[in-house]
């Protein structure tokens, strides 16, 4: 199973309704009914403005107790469009160079041999950069080694590592078992069952997780890593961690997390799949962790858990009975097989192995220590970082803060990313301090352990409202499908309390953003293979078969949705919405919005916001457009909710449908252009920048990805073989050795100005 693959499992089996029953209600009033109808055709769209914001003020922005000036939005985009590519390299727009920062397998200090890339590495994958770079941000230190916000040249990089699924680059020959004749895995990783070399599944295990390495500006603007620096350090799927929450609840929150490891549920072990994710406005780093379900096993044999147990981890797609017997697999990487009766290992086995009811002689209860935001202090090697469980399990795609205003709580959005999952929103009980930039974890435990989880549902006027995850809602106290017995159940089962009260359904709520000109909050739904005539809604209202360069149907090329709080306040429990951009090649039908051949795209993934040019940078993920293009990066000048209008779907997938939708208004490509196109079976995902705007640094992820397993053939052949075989790359990498690695890549113009706009 591919890691995308993982994110197209659907655990949520409940009848709450899509967007189209709360659309329907609308229709059925004829004084909604007349805003809602709009064109005659897939991409028609009424002269309607969009309804009003109601109980929200004006775009102002209060002052944000920052010490950061507001930001005015650039006026324009200063770049040629870069053209599709299906090259094995990284194409800019001309005037522009990059640079690859690291890659997987760098080492972080000289106290080990550099990388060989040929996976003859064994036991020192604790000290090298991890795999399948994602989410990332940088953190500046001052000449006393304080956190600050002004760039000084010297910073701390951290970059998440999402996934071990295409780990066959680590290993001399890829993935092996243990079985007769190394009996090897599938192309992307599926496990056949049979035991695992100890060797290959510590390395594993250790290039999940984040690197954290110093950087330092050289004369001629050019990044390095600072092997010297005693702040580099690697947070792998080993590293101890705390688990908190909420102070009145967090002893009946560690009942859930007691093991073998620790029968007292105050620590856990290590972090996994980390993919988007977040910054403090104090300076720390959140890594959040979504796929993290596809790790656990419960093998031939096992005794059975609880019917109650059951239905929590069926919801979260965790395993509650053992796998059945195949030829090959693709529930697990196996890593419960390596060594008997090694921790390490047995980890991964949920099996209720012990006699203890508690858990704590086995480890029935380890995925219960999974599925939550990391916040991690990037200046401090000895803190030990923290598992935020107030702000709710899931599988967390980005954890982003809203524009931070003195003296009130913050906000922080979060998306859960499967098939039909929900938007949720974590409110602080404190109210912000800017005093408190640079007080690393001790901040984050008075922001983030106290506070209130909330999750979207969406009404039929264009608006929504944000729900109290409580056990004081009745609705939570008498859901049947998962008995809850506490506050502390609430957000260990945050989806099972996010159905219990009609959350909205929504298509895969990937990474989100926050607009710091006006505070709009922005979520990308990369795309739907399920999405069919019947079960459309307004936030997905389009089902297709791809045309134009595009395979797949359903909703294969995605879009991004937005809000607007009312007021922009943390606070706020009501939002108006619409539909930002939809993705799609610019000659299909199913093309909403206005794409040329200059900013065309499809499924995206990775979202933010520059805080010095108000560019929205677009990162796809896509398997769609793969005909035609490698994955891309696009620069947006974005309006504002509200600026576009009402607009009917009318679908044609095995059927017919009228589908009501708002839309934001067309940016052209003036306003939308392709940046970058990446090489070949990659991703783009993880950006940020320096504060003059002058450099971004952008992830490359898993390049080669659809690379055939390796095998014992004498010669590989290579998807791609980026960074190392990339000219423009500088040949990156050990010589002789061609196989891909993801990557950190900073950007600069040639001529020193600011990155994408003026």
């Amino acid at each position: 199973m591919s890691h995308y693959q993982q994110d197209d499992v659907i655990t949520n089996l409940s009848d709450n309704e899509h967007f189209q029953e709360v659309v329907d209600r609308a229709l059925a009033n004829p004084a909604r009914r007349n805003v809602l109808r709009g064109g005659v055709g897939l991409a028609a769209a009424s002269t309607l403005p969009l309804l009003a914001s109601c109980g929200g003020g004006g775009d102002a922005v209060a002052s944000t107790g920052t010490g950061v000036a507001p930001l005015q939005q650039a006026s324009a985009l200063t770049f040629n469009a870069v053209a599709k590519s299906i090259a094995d390299d990284v194409m800019l727009p001309p005037g522009y160079t990059y640079q690859v920062l690291h890659a997987t397998g760098d080492r972080i200090n000289t106290s080990i041999p550099a990388y060989s890339n040929l996976g003859t590495e064994a036991d020192d994958w604790a000290q090298r950069i991890g795999d399948h770079h994602d989410g990332m941000d940088i953190f500046f230190i001052d000449s006393a080694g304080r956190a600050t916000r002004e760039d000084t040249g010297r910073a701390m990089l951290a970059v998440n590592h999402e996934s071990s699924a295409d780990a066959h680059f680590f290993h001399p020959r890829g993935q092996t078992t243990g079985g007769v004749n190394g009996k090897k895995f599938s192309q992307f990783g599926g496990w056949d069952l049979l035991d695992r070399p100890v060797d290959e599944v510590l390395k594993e295990i250790n290039h999940h997780g984040v690197s954290l390495v110093e950087i330092v500006r050289g004369t001629d603007g050019r990044w390095s890593v600072d092997l010297a620096s005693s702040r580099n350090r690697r947070v792998t799927a080993q590293t101890l961690m705390r688990i908190n929450g909420p102070a009145a609840h967090i002893n009946d929150i560690r009942r859930f997390m007691v093991t073998r490891f620790d029968t007292t549920g105050v620590s856990s072990r290590g972090t996994l799949n980390n993919c988007g994710h977040g910054t403090t406005p104090w300076g720390t780093y959140l890594a959040c962790e979504e796929n993290w379900a596809f790790y656990f096993n419960m093998p031939k044999g096992s005794n059975p858990v609880s019917p109650r147990e059951q239905a929590s981890r069926a919801r979260y797609g965790v395993p509650s009975a053992p796998i059945p017997m195949a030829a090959t697999s693709s529930t697990s990487q196996g890593w419960f097989t390596a060594s008997r009766g090694d921790d390490r290992f047995d980890r991964w086995d949920l099996s209720a192995a012990g006699a203890a009811a508690d858990g704590s002689q086995d480890f029935r209860n380890e995925a219960n220590t999974f599925g939550y935001n990391v916040e991690i202090d990037p200046l401090d090697p000895r803190s030990l970082p923290r598992k935020r469980v107030a702000m709710g399990r899931f599988a967390h795609e980005a954890a982003v803060v809203g524009i931070p205003v003195a003296g009130q709580p913050l906000a922080f959005y979060m998306g859960c990313d499967s098939q039909n999952e929900y938007v949720y929103k974590f409110v602080t009980a404190a109210n912000w301090d800017p005093a408190d930039f640079g007080r690393g974890l001790v901040a984050g435990d008075k922001y983030l352990d106290e506070g209130k989880l909330y999750v979207a549902k969406f009404n039929d006027t264009g608006r929504g409202e944000w729900i109290e995850l409580t056990i004081a809602d009745t609705r939570i106290q008498n859901y049947s499908t998962y008995v809850f017995a506490n506050q502390a159940d609430v957000f260990v089962n945050a989806r099972h309390a996010a159905t219990a009260v009609g959350a909205t359904k929504m298509d895969r709520p990937e990474w989100g953003a926050v607009n710091p000109v006006n505070g709009d909050v922005y979520f990308t739904m990369t795309n739907n293979s399920s999405r069919n005539i019947g079960n459309t809604d307004a936030a997905n209202p389009r089902a297709y078969a791809g045309s134009n360069g595009s395979t797949g149907s359903g909703n294969p090329n995605g879009h991004i949705i937005r809000l607007k709080e009312d007021g922009t306040r943390a606070t706020a429990t009501a939002f108006q919405w619409d539909i930002f951009l939809f993705g799609a090649p610019a000659a299909a039908p199913a093309n909403l919005s206005g794409l040329s051949e200059n900013n065309d795209f499809s499924s995206p993934d990775g979202l933010w916001f520059s805080k010095k040019t108000g560019i929205c940078w677009i990162q796809t993920d896509d398997g769609a457009f793969t005909g035609s293009t490698n994955c891309m990066l696009l620069a947006a000048l974005p309006g504002k909710v509200g600026d576009g209008q009402a607009m009917t779907v009318n679908n044609t997938l095995g059927g017919t449908e009228a589908q009501q939708t708002f839309i934001g208004a067309a940016l052209g490509d003036a306003k939308l252009r392709r940046f970058l196109v990446g090489p070949k079976g990659c991703e783009i995902t993880g950006i940020t920048e320096t504060p003059d705007g002058k450099a971004i640094f952008v992830n490359i992820q898993h390049p080669g990805e659809r690379t055939a397993a390796l095998g014992m053939a004498a010669d590989f052949t290579f998807q791609s073989t980026w960074p190392a075989g990339s000219a423009s790359s500088g040949n990156y990498g050990p010589a002789g050795s061609l196989r891909p690695r993801s990557a950190t890549i900073v950007i600069r113009r040639t001529d020193g100005g600011v990155i994408g706009a003026e």
